[in-house]
């Protein structure tokens, strides 16, 4: 018998506020490289999140993205892009976003071999 803690990112499905994330980012960036991750399990013993009753599981999250969209912007210009375009999310419980935001030239190319 394991007494190691299971994450709970292996059995939760994807909700309706990551569901929403993922559907205006590619919207609004066109993303080459879009990958969303609810990092919320690990933030549920915060004071905003027992406040509320433990949140519904979907209040954090890392957001990696790449997209044309950014080219020539500096990460400032890039996060309000996509906090402008979550407003609605944070309205409804999103709490915090964990971002990384890239033009495809700042991407390093695979190493060749």
């Amino acid at each position: 018998m394991s007494t190691a803690a299971k994450d709970p990112r292996e059995s939760s499905p994807v909700g309706p506020i990551e569901q929403s994330i993922r559907a205006k980012l590619t919207e609004l960036l066109r993303p080459s490289q879009l990958e969303i991750t609810n990092d919320s399990w690990q933030h549920r013993h915060h004071a905003p999140m027992r406040a509320a009753g433990g949140g519904n599981g979907e209040t954090h999250f890392s957001v990696n993205v790449v997209s044309e969209q950014f080219q020539g912007k500096n990460t400032m210009q890039r996060h309000r892009m996509i906090y402008a375009a979550l407003s609605d999310e944070f309205a409804a419980g999103l709490h915090a976003l964990s971002l990384k935001t890239k033009a495809p030239t700042e991407v390093q190319p695979a190493a060749q071999t």
